[in-house]
């Protein structure tokens, strides 16, 4: 038995792979450093749904295409109109993506083609769908998106209203790119559990977006943040001495696979650095690394390989950038849903109904007595 699944090899994949023991993270063939530094976000979206890095003349026509799905349709605005305001951006977005299929009428139709589709839909919509509630939550009305904007500037430009600056715009592309795809992480795996009974897009991704909620997986890096606020507060060493005192786990430090330092925050926590320098919140940044500091000198950290990953300097960067607390994971969800979907496309390619085998450990022979 492998509680959770650890270690267990269930399937191929060509989208991603996670190396642990070397910190090493690549997307088709392409390492995540590479693709962070290099590429946009529109350019992994093609890579992790193609299996090809574009051209340009790829690029442009796939940019072109994704560009009229990005609106919102109306049965759906009329829905996010009527949710309650104080739902979380999560659950919102997991009840309008699973509204969704509720008005496309080839919703059942798993082909490989139609299902792509629905990838693009779904991919291109996510980002007005979320700064659109970020809207309608406060009584405004949805900002539209704009044509000449590119996936990240556009969301940014309808979650504020205003023009992005250059460092907002690069700051979420890269975090977009760099959160796309993990291997078969907790949601990717209930995205691919759902699309192995021959379930639809739209009810795999809904899967995929509750199982994002938990804050053992997408909601770590709101947490992450809540603990930086609360430590300014408190004084980051006075923080650090009670949390650890009370066996507090330090969220954003640790992960389930790397044994080094994640490869994501090699690549986040200079960015939070430069964005810092150039911020009036700069502060975020500094906490983040003093109780970095604090953690790489106490043993119970040395002991356990535990470093920085993902969620930690990330969570400093979406809220220097502006970034509501609550939509942290939203955002996630907005980079993972092309990781999803290029999943669902995978397993439909070469579907098995995955079923694993439980191991009872309840009583036996009991009997009725009146």
């Amino acid at each position: 038995m492998s509680k959770g699944l650890e270690g267990l090899v269930v399937a191929n994949t060509s989208r991603s792979q996670v190396s642990g023991d070397i910190g090493r993270l690549i997307y088709h063939g392409y390492e995540i450093k590479d693709l962070g530094a290099n590429a946009s976000f529109e350019e992994v979206i093609y890579l992790l749904w193609y299996s090809k890095f574009p051209s340009p003349e790829e690029l442009a026509a796939f940019k072109k295409e994704l560009i009229p799905l990005r609106t919102i349709p109306d049965p759906i605005m009329r829905i996010m109109q009527t949710l309650p305001k104080q739902g979380h951006p999560v659950a919102v977005l997991r009840t309008l993506v699973s509204a969704m299929a509720l008005i496309d009428d080839d919703a059942d139709n798993i082909g490989i083609e139609s299902s792509l589709t629905k990838a693009k839909r779904l991919t291109a919509v996510f980002p007005t769908l979320i700064a659109g509630w970020q809207q309608i939550r406060h009584g405004k009305e949805a900002i539209s998106p704009r044509d000449d904007l590119d996936h990240a500037a556009n969301f940014l430009y309808m979650l504020t209203g205003e023009e992005p600056t250059p460092a907002a715009v690069r700051a979420i592309d890269t975090y977009l790119i760099l959160l796309a795809d993990h291997g078969f992480n907790a949601s990717t795996f209930s995205a691919r559990v759902t699309t192995g009974t021959l379930a639809d897009m739209y009810s795999a991704i809904t899967s995929a977006i509750g199982t994002l909620k938990g804050p053992s997986h997408g909601g770590a890096s709101q947490a992450a943040m809540e603990q930086f606020i609360e430590a300014h507060e408190m004084g980051v060493e006075a923080w650090f001495k009670k949390a650890r005192a009370e066996g507090r786990r330090i969220m954003g430090i640790g992960h389930r696979v790397y044994k080094v330092e994640d490869p994501r925050a090699k690549i986040f926590g200079p960015l939070a650095k430069k964005l810092a320098e150039a911020s009036s919140e700069g502060q975020w940044y500094d906490v983040a690394a003093q109780i970095n500091s604090l953690a790489r000198a106490d043993q119970y950290f040395i002991d356990r390989n535990l470093f920085p990953n993902v969620d930690y300097y990330s969570a400093a960067v979406l809220y220097m950038i502006g970034i509501p607390l609550d939509q942290f994971t939203s955002i996630f969800a907005m980079s993972r849903v092309v990781g999803w979907t290029a999943h669902v496309l995978e397993q439909l390619a070469d579907n098995r109904l995955i079923r694993p085998k439980a191991k009872y450990v309840g009583p036996d022979n009991l009997v009725i007595e009146r």
